[in-house]
């Protein structure tokens, strides 16, 4: 019994000095501003992710612009979703598949340059907390966009305003640029086992 609560006591003691440093950690974090986040990586989870970040944003009341690049006019569950929130989220689906489906160079182009300017429309305007560029790395992997074009709007992004950009194959300057960068890893998945993409897991 003595030596149960010796380990609580050990316990509880190891637990305050844990507390008391995150809370000097803590207390030198004082700036606020608008972070541009890259989801990229071989693995699974990077749109999922950013979607996440927009059903948190819509849960304080925050306004959300999604713009996605490469999926297009197919249902989705995220869509039919986002699409209750009119007043909070605006999602513009303006891609028209990948590009072995469309085997068209000039119109994924067209397409690329077309969510592109929407986006931008997006970040100038100040009436949004989130916007969310997914999968705009694929085009920019496909040289679809000019990447100095595209870095520089980031870069000059309203202070306050949050970016996440997702899609495998984040080119290098846009790492360095971005606040916050996740990798997601490949492990395993089961398409490699002859299982199909399906409903509420791919889309």
């Amino acid at each position: 019994m003595s030596a149960e609560i010796d380990i609580n006591t050990l316990h509880r003691e190891k637990m305050a000095r844990r507390k008391a440093a995150r809370a000097r950690m803590l207390a030198t974090k004082t700036e606020e501003r608008g972070l541009l986040i890259v989801h990229t990586g071989l693995g699974k989870g990077k749109s999922t992710a950013a979607l996440g970040m927009v059903l948190r944003c819509i849960g304080h009341g925050m306004r959300v612009g999604v713009v996605q690049f490469v999926k297009g006019a197919w249902g989705t569950g995220e869509r039919d979703v986002l699409a209750k929130f009119p007043d909070l989220v605006t999602c513009r689906a303006m891609g028209e598949g990948f590009t072995w489906d469309t085997q068209d160079r000039e119109r994924d182009i067209a397409a690329a340059r077309a969510a592109w300017d929407m986006a931008k429309a997006m970040i100038a305007n100040p009436g949004y907390n989130l916007v969310v560029l997914d999968e705009l790395n694929i085009v920019l992997r496909y040289d679809y966009l000019p990447l100095d074009e595209v870095l520089a709007v980031l870069q000059a992004k309203p202070r306050d305003l949050h970016v996440i950009v997702t899609g495998r194959n984040a080119k290098p300057e846009l790492i360095d640029l971005a606040d916050l960068v996740t990798e997601m890893t490949l492990v395993k998945h089961p398409f490699r086992s002859g299982v199909k993409a399906q409903k509420g897991i791919e889309f």
